[in-house]
């Protein structure tokens, strides 16, 4: 597999441009360099570096062509709809989830919607983390 630019490697690694420029010019990432000296970070430099972080390395371009892997989750509170709407603004983006006749909205990062690739019409999973939860009854 063709090594990475180094762009593209700060992205599959969820750091900026210029932190992974400054790791290459500590001597913390072991690149190659092109005709033109433009760096490029081997696949293998990515997988050491997600291991140092605690994360695992992302699966091979075949694997991800076969579908999405998740293996399992440990939240409960789970809840397969289909994608409404995504409205992106700045940082933030809203999801509206259509989950039987009920809709749910979330406010995540625009680049959770770029990396998830939510786009309207697909299936998401909802998983809901709360500390409280409210119950609430109409006046009869």
């Amino acid at each position: 597999m063709p090594p990475l630019t180094v762009r593209a490697a700060a992205a599959r690694l969820g750091v900026n441009y210029s932190t992974l420029k400054q790791w290459i010019y500590k001597g913390s990432v072991r690149t190659s360099r092109t005709g033109g000296g433009h760096h490029r970070v081997p696949e293998s430099e990515v997988d050491r570096l997600l291991g140092a972080q605690g994360r695992l390395p992302a699966p091979s371009r075949k694997a991800a062509r076969q579908g999405p892997l998740l293996v399992s989750i440990s939240g409960r509170n789970q809840l397969e709809g289909i994608v409404d709407e995504v409205r992106v603004d700045g940082l933030l983006a809203q999801v509206r989830l259509r989950i039987g006749d009920q809709r749910l909205t979330a406010v995540i990062t625009s680049d959770a919607v770029a990396q998830l690739k939510l786009k309207r019409g697909q299936t998401a999973l909802a998983i809901i983390k709360a500390t409280e939860v409210m119950v609430a009854r109409s006046a009869e």
